[in-house]
């Protein structure tokens, strides 16, 4: 299996990670799944999604040209337009003032290619494309969200801290390209 990381480029692209993102959000998942697999919580409409993508185009891994994993980039001025993700926003401006940071929007591997490096292919891959614009790179990750916050935590990032944002609890973390 050959997977080729790019950054998304059509409005296929911009499809394929939507649908990619819906089949993985909680009403989709069973109990189970969210606990051994992980979840997403924000859903992103398709012009919010293209309106990110032409600031900083995002990153995807793809297998025959179908998507099979991406990570959103989500530059600062897009803070406001998830109310969710404000507060972490905020927080970054704090703990991070006076460098150029980027804000993970998301980021999803398809349940079948799990496994297989693709989630730390991608963050390489997200490295190497832009830490020469960028100091690092901040996210949110559910606390209950076990899985994905102990990947987010072995590919380099660091608790900055843990805040609680419309009843869910979410860590703060942080990977210094520096």
């Amino acid at each position: 299996m050959d997977i080729h990381y790019c950054r998304a480029t059509s409005d296929e692209d911009l499809h394929d990670i939507l649908e990619l993102q819906q089949n993985n959000t909680p009403s989709f998942l069973s109990d189970e799944e969210k606990s051994k697999e992980g979840f997403l919580t924000v859903i992103h409409t398709f012009d919010l999604l293209k309106l990110m993508n032409t600031d900083c185009p995002h990153i995807i891994a793809k297998v025959n040209d179908e998507v099979i994993g991406y990570a959103l980039c989500m530059t600062r001025k897009f803070g406001s337009e998830i109310p969710l993700l404000s507060p972490m926003f905020k927080m970054s401006d704090i703990f991070l003032a006076g460098k150029k940071y980027l804000a993970m929007g998301q980021i999803c591997v398809a349940k079948e290619f799990r496994g297989q490096g693709v989630f730390r292919g991608l963050y390489s891959f997200y490295k190497r494309q832009l830490q020469q614009d960028f100091d690092g790179l901040i996210t949110e990750v559910a606390a209950s969200n076990k899985r994905s916050l102990n990947a987010h935590l072995s590919v380099g990032f660091k608790i900055l801290q843990t805040q609680v944002s419309e009843g869910i609890s979410w860590e703060l973390v942080y990977w210094d390209w520096n």
